[in-house]
């Protein structure tokens, strides 16, 4: 072993061989150590322990520094070219989220997108748009019933019983009564499971009407009328009669009128055909009730006077015209009779108390066209009295006396007498205590001629006093 190593350094002298450094002593080793060029970084450096020590920490902070550059350029610490440490300016990032939760590639490609356009992932429906096909059933599956091939899945709506029957359609029947519209009462009607309780509908909606306003049974016998043939059949409506004159007794607590207002009820289904003319006759001889037999009789005097409508249209039913003509009819009818408790009953059955300003003109005109006192002083015991029972109010009275002041002039052209006619009956009704003092001195005066002196020429001059 020892003949070969000699051999080896023979073959390699000891200037050319760099292991031949460790055979040299130890003080021989410190000197050769520190001649020896060592190449750090592309610079040669004296191989010492600290020089070699701060060139590895040189090469280290430039590595980091170029590795972090691209990515965190104006972030976080750097090193300076002699080791220091160097705070550089923080830039706040774009994404509100910061740059740790961004979806922004790293690599600064890409447009910062969820990944397949929102359509992929757990629990995703896929993208916008996206139309799935009819999955096709798998005869070899375990799971297979022939049966349900052929199945129609329906929503089923229990039907109603009689106290959530009442609770239901009531509202609707009360609505109705503010828009007037069938169609929405039918829609509604249709929606829900009647059942064995459709003869119920006609009868909850006469009793609600028996409580209300003309208005509101002329409108109740049209929905009867119009339900008749799609939702309630003939016999619907039979039913709901009988039950209603079964139950009079009841009603009449309530409503003392019940079984004359049952009548016209049922005179007017038979006028519009969906209670048939022997419904009325099947009853003879087989009614115990006297509230049963008054309505029965009460309808069959409303068929023999052949009224088919009844109720009469109220309020905002009536044109403008139409209720002109109806307040005329009514004056002219308290003319004959003189009964001022009717002539209020029948004013307040109009359901007009906006357009009661209309009445008192329409009493005014008649006053200045008739050629008797009888009409002056009834027309002033009917405005006394609706006055003290608070039926015409003070602006309806105001409005009603300042439309026959502004149109005088022209009632005048008819009727020559109308302003002094106007004048008595103003003051006339002031005294009455019907109008103020304000809008009695409101009330216009016709011009009057009369002549000059005679130096005047005979000319004459128009005053009115």
């Amino acid at each position: 072993m020892a003949t070969e190593c000699q051999a080896w350094l023979n073959d390699n002298p000891v200037e050319n061989n760099p292991l031949s450094s460790s055979l040299l002593s130890s003080d021989d080793e410190k000197v050769e150590t520190l001649n020896i060029d060592n190449e750090i970084n592309g610079n040669w450096i004296t191989a010492t322990s600290s020089t070699i020590h701060e060139a590895r920490v040189k090469a280290k902070a430039k590595r980091r520094l170029r590795k972090n550059s691209s990515r965190d350029s104006g972030r976080g610490d750097s090193l300076s070219d002699n080791g220091e440490s160097l705070r550089a300016v923080l830039v706040p990032p774009t994404s509100p989220k910061g740059k740790l939760l961004d979806r922004k590639s790293r690599s600064g490609k890409g447009r910062g997108l969820p990944k397949k356009g929102g359509a992929g992932g757990k629990g995703v429906w896929g993208s916008p748009g996206e139309v799935y096909d009819l999955e096709e059933i798998d005869v070899k599956d375990p799971n297979y019933d022939e049966d349900q091939e052929n199945c129609v899945y329906e929503t089923v709506v229990l039907p109603l019983d009689e106290g959530v029957f009442e609770k239901t359609v009531t509202p609707i029947v009360q609505e109705y009564f503010e828009h007037g519209d069938t169609n929405e009462v039918a829609e509604l009607l249709g929606e829900l499971n009647l059942g064995e309780m459709k003869s119920g509908v006609p009868m909850l909606a006469v009793s609600l009407a028996l409580e209300a306003k003309a208005s509101h049974r002329e409108l109740t016998s049209r929905l009867l009328t119009d339900l008749c043939g799609t939702l309630l059949s003939t016999d619907d409506v039979e039913k709901s009669f009988d039950k209603l004159l079964r139950e009079l007794p009841e009603l009449v607590l309530d409503t003392p009128g019940a079984p004359q207002l049952v009548g016209q009820f049922i005179a007017r289904a038979v006028g519009d055909k969906i209670l048939s003319r022997d419904y009325i006759e099947s009853y003879k001889g087989k009614v115990d009730c006297d509230h049963a037999r008054a309505a029965l009789d009460r309808a069959a005097v409303l068929l023999k006077m052949s009224k088919r409508g009844l109720w009469g249209t109220g309020g905002g039913q009536l044109p403008v015209k139409q209720l002109i003509k109806e307040i005329n009819l009514l004056l002219k009818e308290y003319l004959l009779s003189g009964d001022v408790a009717e002539a209020e009953t029948c004013l307040q059955e109009l359901e007009v108390p906006h357009f009661y300003h209309e009445f008192i003109y329409e009493a005014v005109v008649m006053v200045l066209e008739s050629t008797g006192e009888t009409t002056f002083k009834m027309v002033l015991q009917l405005l006394k009295f609706l006055w003290e029972s608070s039926v015409i109010t003070v602006d309806q009275m105001r409005r009603g006396f300042e439309r026959v002041y502004v149109e005088i002039p022209e009632i005048n052209i008819d009727v020559p007498h109308a302003y002094s006619v106007l004048e008595q009956f103003v003051e006339q009704s002031f005294n009455a205590g019907v109008i103020n003092k304000k809008l009695r001195d409101l009330c216009p005066c016709r011009g009057r001629k009369r002549f000059v002196s005679e130096g005047d020429g005979g000319r004459f001059k128009l005053e009115s006093y």
